[in-house]
C-alpha cells in the first residue's frame, strides 16, 4: 500500500486542510504514516502569516531533498508536495528555489491532488488558481479520529488588515451552506466526535445559505448544530471584533452547547496603531465589546492575538497594549513580533521598529499574559468542572480531556470514560495542565 505523510504548519484551518488532504489521498489508496522516511507522498501544508513560518518550509525542503535522493537510490519515487498559503503566495518561487518539489498546490485546490500527482510524473506542477468549483463538493467523506474535530464553515477574509496575507492567499470571504455543514457534522458525530470547533479565517462573518434560501448567521448555524444527537459541545474560532454582533453575544448565554470560551484578536491597544493596521476598531471599542460579552457570560475565558513592534509603534503605544491587557484580563493569548509579509500594505513602511526593541516588548507582554494565564488556571483549583474526556493520559490508568474553558485536565479514570463528560474536582494547577480527581470518586472517599 502506498503511504502519505502530511505535516501542517500554522492555524486550525491548516490542521483541518491537512486532515482533508489525507482523506483525499486515502480515497486513492494511500495509508497515512507518521514516518516521513517511508512515505511515497510527502505534503508540507504551509503557513504564510509570519516570515519564520515560511523559512521553516524551505529548511524542511532541504532535508527532504536528501531523503528523496536516498529513496530514489532504493528504487522509490517519492513525490514532494508544498500546499497551503506559502504555496499560494510563492508558487513559482518554490519551484525555482527547490528542485525537490514536484507539486505546488494552493489551499483552494487540494481536492485535485490525485490529478496533480498523476501529472507530476512527467513535469512539475503548480495549481494556485482560485477555482470556480467549490472544493468541498469534491472532497471524500471524512475519516474521523477522536472525540473533538475542527469543521470549516467559512474561508477567506475581506478585512484587509495591513499586516495580513490571508485575503491574498485564501481569497474573499466565502461561507459553506448550512446543509453541507450539518451533513459533515452529522457524520463526525456518528463517528464518535462529541465536540466540534467551527473554524474560519473570520468565522463570525459566517453567512451561509440556509435551507429556506436565506443567509444564516453563525448563531443560527450553531442552533441547528446543537440539535444533533450526541454532540455535546460547540466552539468557534477565529473572530474579528467588528463582526461580533448582538446575536452572537447573546448566543453565549442562550446556547447551552456553546462553551464559555472566546478567542477574539485585538492585536494592539493603541488607537493609532490599530488605525495603521486597518483594524477599524479602537481599544475602547474592544473593551466595551468584552464588557457586553461578560454581562451575558460572566465566566467566559478570553483569548486574543497581539502583535508588538508594528511599524512606527512607540513606547507609549506599546504601553497602551499593556494597559488593555491589564484592564481586560485574558485566560490565554498568542503574541508575536511584527513580521513583514511581501505584498501587504505594512510591508511598504520604512518606519521599522528595531528588532531588539521588538524582542524586549514581546518579553514584557508575554510575561504579563503568562501571569494572567497562571492566575486563571489557579482559580480552577478546588472547583468541580465537567471534563470532556478525549484520550488516555500520560500514565497508566489516567485519562485527559478539557474543561469548558479549554483547559487541559488529567485525572485517573477508566478508558471507558473517553468520549463522555465527567465531573472532576481540580486539585492542582501545573504550568500547562490541570490535575484532578473524578468528583464522584472523591465524594465516595469522603
Amino acid at each position: 500500500m502506498k503511504k502519505a505523510f502530511v505535516k501542517s504548519y500554522g492555524c486550525q484551518m491548516n490542521a483541518y486542510d491537512a486532515a482533508r488532504m489525507a482523506d483525499v489521498l486515502g480515497a486513492e489508496g494511500y495509508a497515512a504514516t507518521d514516518a516521513v522516511e517511508e512515505a511515497d507522498v510527502v505534503i508540507l501544508n504551509t503557513c504564510h502569516i509570519r516570515e519564520k513560518a515560511a523559512d521553516k518550509v524551505y529548511s524542511e525542503l532541504g532535508r527532504l531533498r536528501v531523503l528523496k535522493g536516498e529513496r530514489a537510490e532504493a528504487g522509490h519515487d517519492t513525490k514532494i508536495v508544498v500546499a497551503g498559503c506559502v504555496a499560494q503566495a510563492e508558487g513559482a518561487e518554490i519551484l525555482a528555489r527547490s528542485s525537490t518539489v514536484d507539486v505546488v498546490v494552493g489551499p483552494q485546490n487540494y481536492h485535485r491532488l490525485p490529478d496533480l500527482l498523476a501529472r507530476s510524473r512527467t513535469k512539475r506542477v503548480v495549481d494556485t488558481e482560485f477555482p470556480v468549483e467549490d472544493k468541498f463538493d469534491h472532497l471524500p467523506a471524512r475519516r474521523t479520529h477522536g472525540v473533538t474535530a475542527f469543521l470549516t464553515v467559512q474561508e477567506g477574509c475581506d478585512k484587509f488588515c495591513a499586516f495580513c496575507v490571508v485575503p491574498y492567499t485564501r481569497g474573499a470571504e466565502v461561507s459553506r451552506s448550512v446543509e453541507a455543514i450539518l451533513a459533515e457534522a452529522g457524520k463526525l458525530v456518528a463517528g464518535g466526535v462529541r465536540e466540534i470547533t467551527l473554524i474560519g479565517q473570520n468565522v463570525n462573518a459566517y453567512h451561509g445559505l440556509s435551507r429556506d434560501g436565506a443567509n444564516a448567521t453563525l448563531p443560527a448555524l450553531m442552533r441547528e448544530l446543537e440539535r444533533l444527537p450526541g454532540l455535546l459541545r460547540l466552539r468557534y474560532t477565529t473572530s474579528h471584533p467588528n463582526d461580533m454582533g448582538d446575536d452572537l453575544i447573546a448566543a453565549h448565554g442562550a446556547i447551552p452547547a456553546l462553551m464559555p470560551y472566546l478567542h477574539l484578536p485585538v492585536q494592539s491597544g493603541s488607537d493609532r496603531v490599530l488605525k495603521a493596521m486597518n483594524r477599524k476598531h479602537t481599544g475602547d471599542a474592544y473593551r466595551r465589546l468584552i464588557e457586553r460579552v461578560r454581562l451575558v457570560r460572566p465566566d467566559i475565558a478570553l483569548s486574543s492575538d497581539f502583535i508588538v513592534g508594528f511599524p512606527g509603534e512607540t513606547d507609549a503605544e506599546f504601553e497602551d497594549t499593556m494597559r488593555l491587557v491589564r484592564d481586560i484580563g485574558f485566560a490565554s493569548a498568542f503574541s508575536f513580533k511584527y513580521s513583514s509579509r511581501p505584498g501587504t500594505p505594512a510591508a511598504e513602511s520604512a518606519d521599522a521598529v528595531p528588532e531588539a526593541v521588538k524582542s524586549e516588548r514581546l518579553a514584557a507582554l508575554q510575561g504579563l499574559l503568562d501571569d494572567q494565564r497562571h492566575a486563571f488556571n489557579a482559580a480552577a483549583v478546588g472547583t468541580v468542572v465537567e471534563v470532556l474526556v478525549e484520550k488516555a493520559g500520560r500514565h497508566p490508568g489516567q485519562v485527559a480531556g478539557k474543561t469548558p474553558h479549554l483547559l487541559p485536565v488529567q485525572f485517573d479514570a477508566p478508558a471507558a470514560t473517553i468520549g463522555t463528560l465527567v465531573p472532576v474536582r481540580i486539585v492542582r494547577a501545573g504550568s500547562n495542565s490541570l490535575f484532578g480527581e473524578a468528583a464522584t470518586d472523591a465524594a465516595a472517599a469522603a
